[in-house]
């Protein structure tokens, strides 16, 4: 799963030049979250987070610090 990530981001990111900001900025978060679930995957599969971050491209400080702040992010509307 983790293995299409950089390529899945690049044509993602490539398909957003033409776009309304708040079109983009409503598919960014959609991203994130298809990020976060990704992430997530990979973790359940006993990968690490060096190996995560080399996959998408960040450092596994990076990694870390996304993860937390997934985490603390309430999960839906108050």
């Amino acid at each position: 799963m983790i293995g299409f990530l950089k390529a899945d981001v690049a044509r993602f990111c490539a398909g957003l030049d033409d776009l309304a900001p708040a079109i983009r900025l409503r598919l960014i978060v959609q991203l994130r979250q298809a990020l976060d679930e990704v992430t997530d995957a990979a973790k359940a599969e006993g990968w690490g987070l060096r190996q995560i971050g080399a996959q998408a491209g960040l450092s596994h400080e990076k990694v870390r610090y996304r993860l937390a702040q997934a985490s603390d992010e309430p999960t839906g509307p108050a």
